[in-house]
């Protein structure tokens, strides 16, 4: 039989053929002295597949054989039952089993440390199945995002002779008889990069160092980032809005099965995606935390976690918290010509507890003021000498941001643990499998 003889089970259910054929792997199953009861699984949805003993021996005998996860095709007729999981199920007339599993790791109930340990197995999980539909969901729609806005997409070196976001965080390899560093950030090539293409974006690995145990780091992440010349922090903060809508959008308009079976609030994500995001500063955002909260956060202090979800909590929507304290940015993050102290930048917060999904920046063009901050660091100002040059030859006002892939589906699918939202996670204590 060809491959244009099979229907996926998601095109059985839906097209509803008198006579179908499937092919996938066990699911579930079930015996008793008189049937056989198989719950198919493919890529598109599961189905229940039921072989009669009086009908069919023999084939019944064969299905006797069948474990979790074994793979195999069977054909026969379509019927709608309620009672079955997907309210359809398939009354076997052949059946040809391809391979039977060994006895299957992962029983129904088991530690998270086990599903890491066999996380090779456990993406067949109708949950992580899911995940990762909604992330192929999101990362399409980034692309399409800005390229249907005129972005070109541009891509900047992983082996990088220098760090933007904080020697602390860098993992530095070997490159032949020299030592090099992977990339915290694709942004200082992509300041190069829009001065010939004018506005430009980048999907890429990402690596963090960061000596964190908690549910929302990865050492390897996949990031979004863009870059645009001729763009203020006003006009980039409206672009990030722009974006995190049409990605909820995006993720309502083919993925609810999936948000279905994670059990996710659609209506919560209707109204995201319906609503005005704000955008208030820094000292407005303490001004509520204190004020309103009783939370005692000083002028300064960087905002953590609980003190993220908090403002993100007060709006209920995703919102932009700009000028941060200059002294605590990144040496390309300026201050504001109205306040020194402040410095022109901004993070995006989600509501729910999953806080920062895009941090950003107008751009620095004060090269003393960068060396002066890259010293502070430690850091040699002349291993960026390059980067300064672009301020040298024809330097306009730019701006750009990066938004974290893995944390925005794991707010779109109500994830516990930032490691579900990527199919092979890495972090301090997880380098396998």
């Amino acid at each position: 039989m060809t491959e244009s003889n099979y229907l996926t089970i998601e095109e059985a259910i839906s097209k509803k053929p008198q006579t179908v054929n499937l092919r996938g792997w066990v699911y579930r199953e079930r015996k008793s002295n008189k049937f056989v009861f198989i719950v198919l699984r493919d890529e598109s949805d599961i189905i229940q597949c039921v072989i009669s003993k009086s009908k069919n021996p023999e084939l019944f005998e064969k299905a006797e054989k069948l474990t979790i996860e074994s793979s195999l095709k069977v054909s026969g007729e379509l019927k709608k039952d309620e009672r079955a999981p997907t309210g359809y199920e398939v009354a076997v007339t052949d059946l040809e089993i391809v391979q039977v599993a060994e006895p299957f790791p992962i029983t129904e109930h088991q530690s998270p440390e086990l599903l890491y340990d066999n996380r090779h197995l456990w993406i067949r999980s109708r949950k992580l199945s899911a995940v990762l539909k909604i992330r192929h969901t999101v990362v399409g729609a980034i692309h399409e995002f800005f390229r249907s806005r005129g972005y070109y997409e541009f891509d900047a070196p992983i082996f990088q002779p220098s760090q933007s976001e904080g020697g602390a965080t860098l993992f530095e390899v070997k490159y032949f008889e020299d030592k090099m560093y992977l990339s915290q950030t694709w942004q200082l090539y992509a300041e190069a990069g829009i001065f010939a293409l004018g506005k430009i974006y980048n999907m890429g690995p990402t690596f963090r160092a960061e000596r964190s145990k908690t549910s929302r780091h990865l050492a390897e992440f996949w990031m979004a980032e863009m870059e645009a010349a001729w763009m203020n922090l006003e006009e980039v903060t409206e672009i990030a809005k722009d974006e995190i809508r049409f990605i909820v959008q995006e993720v309502l308009k083919h993925n609810r099965k999936e948000l279905e079976i994670l059990e996710r609030d659609i209506k919560l994500l209707e109204h995201y995606a319906e609503s005005k995001y704000p955008t208030i500063k820094y000292s407005e955002a303490l001004d509520i935390l204190n004020n309103e909260y009783h939370m005692d956060v000083p002028w300064g202090k960087d905002l953590r976690t609980i003190e993220e979800a908090k403002i993100a909590e007060h709006f209920k929507v995703p919102v932009i918290v700009t000028h941060y304290p200059t002294e605590i940015m990144g040496f390309y993050k300026p201050p504001s010509s109205e306040n020194p102290k402040e410095a022109l930048c901004f993070d995006a917060l989600a509501p729910e507890g999953y806080c920062e999904i895009i941090g950003g920046s107008q751009r620095s063009l004060l090269v003393e003021d960068m060396k002066k901050r890259l010293e502070a660091d430690g850091e040699d100002p002349e291993n960026y000498s390059w980067y300064f040059a672009l301020r040298q030859y024809g330097s306009v006002p730019h701006s750009g941001y990066g938004l974290g892939v893995e944390r925005v589906v794991q707010w779109m699918c109500g994830l516990d643990n930032i490691k579900d939202a990527i199919p092979f996670p890495r972090t301090m204590i997880r380098k396998t499998p």
